[in-house]
């Protein structure tokens, strides 16, 4: 997990500082992944192993293949965070530009060109409707979904103003074999792994 500077901590509310200081804590101590939403603190608690992480790198070994040199598409740390609004996520893919990524601390989800995700065995909920909620929220223009259980996925698009806050207005599902447009581009899912 990494930390926010401290300009990019001014906003945020004591009970957001305070859930950051306990995932910091918990963090090499309880395996899994932890996240912070509107919600409280996001516990996945298996580590991805196995489809999941093949399904990130050939994604984002795809997008590379096809973006220009100054974006990558990163599987890696840090999280991407918007403490005034309560709100660390950890894409497994992040489509971003080399300047935007060579930062201390956290990411600033306004630079992110695209967030992608893997979703998880233990918690689906979390990439199918928690992160649906926040990405809009946080900035996210475009968040493709890669479901390893359905071999089906999903890409939200088109952030617009609603009563409940921003939310994506456009969803153009896919099933694994088809080729799918993330951003300006067109990735074949083929071969992509399954969940056993």
């Amino acid at each position: 997990m990494t930390i926010a500077p401290d300009n990019a901590q001014q906003g945020a509310s004591h009970l957001y500082l305070t859930m950051r200081d306990v995932m910091q804590s918990m963090d090499d101590v309880i395996p899994g992944k932890f996240e912070i939403t509107k919600e409280g603190i996001v516990h996945d608690m298996m580590s991805p192993g196995g489809p999941h992480e093949v399904t990130a790198a050939h994604v984002s070994r795809r997008l590379e293949k096809l973006m220009p040199d100054e974006l990558l598409a990163h599987n890696g740390t840090p999280d991407v965070e918007d403490a005034p609004e309560g709100i660390m996520r950890h894409p497994d893919v992040m489509v971003i530009a080399w300047t935007d990524l060579d930062v201390e601390g956290s990411i600033d989800p306004r630079t992110i060109v695209a967030a992608i995700e893997i979703v998880s065995q233990s918690n689906p909920d979390n990439d199918w409707v928690g992160k649906v909620r926040d990405y809009p929220l946080i900035g996210i223009p475009i968040y493709a979904v890669f479901d390893p259980r359905t071999g089906t996925g999903a890409v939200f698009t088109e952030i617009h103003s609603t009563p409940e806050g921003p939310r994506y207005a456009t969803r153009k599902d896919f099933v694994y074999g088809e080729d799918v447009t993330i951003a300006e581009w067109t990735i074949s899912t083929e071969r992509l792994p399954r969940y056993a």
